[in-house]
């Protein structure tokens, strides 16, 4: 292996992305894959030329006690993470483990304990953090271009219509569209506007009366700082995937994208006759997987704190849970200081 960390990647659907980012990686070596579909593994197989020598299996217990494997990315459905990242952290592995960290809060309680108990590096996968117009839209809050925040919008519109999942994954109960997708939108305001205090959501189900949760959801939120924002996330509206983004500063305005090759800026500090936004380039890049995994790795190679940890993923999902409560019962769910 010539020094470089052995990895493995679990569920390769959503995974082949993690593939790619370990196979272009300098510092590791791709040593197995996993899915339960032989098809999707040849399929993946075939789209990198893998070599005969990287294992390929349907289950991911038979990889727990290789020892030449350091990092593993856990990239399959919501409802396996918490069983297999735990799995492999008391085998001594590093985890990087896709968004949402798990779909309650129990689960999530038992990740924290096994990431304490081994010490072992975690990440969770928000990958928004990664996408360039996100990372640009923060740098430009955190630089005060648009003032002060006080409005924050983020929305996950995807149609879920034709993208039920394999073996219908998606239409499970247990993954409320708000913890499953919103998790992206509401990390994003998250990681740009700081915690969360309070939330209050509506939410109906029109689009989608197969499926047995709701398919669209809206939530006001109220951060601690006392910044405000909305939260909106469809499953079942007729549109291109989005994740669009507002956030209005008190001198400015940034609207972005991750599937838009521009970020939008209105400043004051740049206002003549009347206000009109100013276009920045961006590189589309929605599922930056490659930015993170270099990250995660480079956190393990040089022994450096994650960013993005058990307990960030810990807020988020908190949050998400919070929201679809609240559209339920319809009272304000407060939330509570996991770390």
């Amino acid at each position: 292996m010539s020094g470089k960390l052995g990895a493995a990647v679990i569920g390769l659907r959503m995974g082949s992305g993690y593939v790619k980012a370990f196979l272009e990686n300098p510092e590791t070596e791709l040593l197995a894959i996993c899915d339960l579909s032989e098809d999707q593994m040849a399929e993946v197989s075939k789209k990198y030329s893998l070599p005969d020598t990287v294992i390929r299996t349907t289950d991911y217990r038979s990889l727990l006690s290789i020892k030449e494997i350091d990092v593993v990315g856990v990239v399959t459905p919501d409802f396996c993470h918490a069983e297999q990242s735990i799995a492999f952290l008391e085998k001594g592995k590093d985890v990087i483990c896709d968004k949402p960290l798990a779909l309650d809060m129990a689960e999530i309680h038992d990740i924290i304990k096994a990431v304490e108990k081994t010490g072992r590096k975690f990440m969770v996968g928000q990958v928004c953090r990664y996408a360039p117009g996100f990372v640009l839209a923060k740098q430009m809050v955190e630089r005060g271009e648009i003032g002060e925040l006080f409005l924050v919008e983020s929305e996950y519109a995807h149609s879920y219509k034709k993208a039920r999942g394999a073996n219908d994954w998606r239409v499970d109960p247990r993954r409320e569209p708000m913890i499953g997708g919103g998790c992206h939108a509401v990390d994003l305001l998250r990681w740009i506007a700081g915690e969360i205090d309070e939330v209050f959501g509506y939410a109906n189900h029109k689009c989608l009366p197969d499926w047995p949760v709701n398919d669209c959801t809206v939530s006001a939120v109220r951060f601690k700082s006392g910044v405000i924002g909305r939260v909106m996330v469809s499953i079942g509206c007729v549109r291109p995937y989005t994740m669009r983004s507002v956030f209005y500063g008190t001198e400015g305005t940034i609207v972005c994208d991750n599937t838009s090759d521009t970020i939008q800026l209105c400043s004051a500090k740049n206002l003549q006759d009347s206000p009109r936004f100013a276009q920045f380039p961006v590189n589309i890049a929605s599922h930056n997987v490659s930015a993170e995994v270099a990250e995660f790795v480079d956190c393990i190679v040089h022994n450096k704190p994650v960013v993005t940890t058990v307990y960030e993923g810990a807020k988020t999902v908190a949050a998400c849970v919070a929201m679809a409560e609240s559209a339920r019962t319809g009272k304000p769910v407060r939330l509570g200081d996991l770390s």
